[in-house]
């Protein structure tokens, strides 16, 4: 099986900045993209960024210029670095791993952004 064990979510106030951590472990084998998406209150689960095993990167519309994703492939850990930070960026964060076989979720950590 695999783990996610995420880590830097909390509270910030808006213009500020976090950084997310994502580490997996487990049977992983060859990771084809891992990513964070993100769930609000009464909203459905939405991609923020995602990045292959050949660094490409996506962007939701809303986060370009302000979130960067990055990859250590070694350790087989993602991060997501978000600065300017708005009160609308408040949710649970989840971090997302495809092997070429399915998709792993972690738990998810919660960001707070207060105006």
């Amino acid at each position: 099986q695999v783990q996610l064990v995420e880590s830097g979510g909390g509270l910030v106030q808006a213009g500020g900045s976090l950084r997310l951590s994502c580490a997996a472990s487990g049977r992983i084998f060859s990771i084809k993209s891992m990513g964070w998406y993100r769930q609000a209150p009464g909203k459905q689960r939405e991609l923020v960024a995602a990045i292959t095993s050949g660094r490409t990167t996506t962007y939701a519309d809303s986060v370009k210029g302000r979130f960067t994703i990055s990859r250590y492939n070694a350790e087989n850990t993602v991060y997501l670095q978000m600065n300017s930070l708005k009160p609308e960026d408040t949710a649970v964060y989840y971090c997302s791993v495809n092997n070429y076989v399915t998709d792993y979720w972690g738990q998810g950590t919660q960001v707070t952004v207060s105006s």
